[in-house]
């Protein structure tokens, strides 16, 4: 995994309760990603990945569609945080 980049992204819309952060860790972990996703107290899912340039490019698209189920209302980029693993994709409480 490259893992030179880091981003992160707020999901607004119906994304909690609809599996959306297990769809986003299988859609990372499939693009070679590491990183996390967590649902938020304000109904926004919190999704922070590592890796390639091109494999981020990949999941900001997916991020953007959302799951089957699913309605993503707003897609905002966020700061990364430091420490975002990059060999696995974690689901965070």
């Amino acid at each position: 995994m490259d893992g030179s980049e880091r981003r992160a992204y707020r999901v607004v819309g119906r994304v909690q309760g609809v599996g959306f952060r297990w769809w986003t860790r299988r859609t990372a972990t499939a693009l070679g990603l590491g990183g996390w996703a967590r649902n938020e107290a304000d109904g926004s899912v919190v999704v922070h990945a590592s890796g390639s340039s091109e494999a981020l490019d990949r999941l900001e698209e997916a991020l953007g569609r959302g799951p089957v189920g699913g309605r993503v209302d707003r897609l905002e980029a966020i700061s990364p945080e430091p420490g975002i693993p990059v060999d696995t994709f974690e689901i965070k409480a």
